[in-house]
């Protein structure tokens, strides 16, 4: 049995998906009560990962547990020590957990020192783990979604910077292949997308797939800035502006790993935008 948390999320639904058409027993775990939208046979927990004894009736018969922390990283090392502890008590043998590119790329970031300590914790936990950094997410787009909806138009930073970002569909398949084979234990993959692409370039292709055209206004830094801080905590805010601003080489290569495990090229930010342009009519 497979126990995914964060499984109402971006990738946690879709895994969730995957490993049941496969034929997987899966728990799915969210802080909220499940939806209609859980696949049949699919057996659902609700448990908060702040409070490690919530989960621990989920992790009963698990043979392997798919790790996604957001806000309650910043509850500290010891909470996600407790967890693979009590996963690995519970009899699971393999963890495989979702953590950050910028975990790599920017070593001494603060932003993303949660993250580091958290692969830590995993490499030490004694399960056969395996890590996955994807670049940014492709659904980070929906932040738009209202604007394009409502006057087609997108508002970013750094207009013509453009990263590889990656599908939360491709994560999540690779999250399943990761959870189900032996051959990827201790193994960090690093995910992103086919190509860099630019918030200009998005808007571009959001609006090619809506049939209209969308307009492009780029945000100062600072108006970025005063954006995410209405729902990120200032060190990631700033750690986030950095690596869309001013990313590395290594952010800004494209990743052979999604194909490596897959066996196929990772999808276009376009073939996110078609699948998913409801969203934005």
């Amino acid at each position: 049995m497979i126990v995914v948390t964060g499984a109402t999320g971006n990738v946690g639904r879709p895994l969730v998906e995957a490993l049941a058409a496969v034929g997987e027993q899966v728990t799915a775990v969210s802080r909220r009560p499940a939806g209609p939208e859980l696949p049949e046979g699919v057996r659902h927990h609700q448990a908060d990962l702040a409070d490690p004894a919530s989960l621990r009736p989920a992790l009963d018969g698990a043979d392997a547990l798919f790790l996604l922390f957001a806000g309650e990283l910043r509850l500290g090392e010891r909470l996600v020590r407790e967890l693979l502890e009590d996963a690995g008590s519970a009899g699971a043998r393999r963890v495989v957990v979702l953590s950050s590119q910028a975990a790599g790329s920017r070593p001494r970031a603060a932003s993303h020192a949660p993250m580091r300590a958290l692969e830590e914790a995993v490499r030490a936990s004694g399960l056969d783990w395996t890590v996955l950094r994807p670049g940014g997410f492709a659904s980070n787009a929906f932040a738009w979604a209202e604007s394009v909806r409502t006057r087609r138009t997108v508002a970013a930073p750094f207009d013509d910077v453009g990263l590889p970002v990656v599908d939360p569909a491709d994560i999540a398949e690779v999250a399943a292949a990761t959870l189900r084979g032996q051959s990827h234990a201790g193994r960090t993959y690093e995910l992103t997308g086919p190509a860099p692409v630019s918030p200009r370039e998005q808007a571009q292709t959001i609006g090619d797939a809506l049939g209209e055209p969308v307009r492009f206004t780029e945000l100062s830094r600072a108006q970025a800035r005063a954006e995410m801080l209405r729902f990120m905590p200032e060190p990631v805010a700033d750690g986030t502006l950095e690596i869309l601003g001013d990313p590395t080489a290594d952010e800004q290569r494209v990743s052979p790993d999604v194909e490596r495990v897959l066996g196929r090229p990772p999808h276009h930010f376009a073939e996110w935008a078609l699948r998913n342009i409801t969203a934005f009519r």
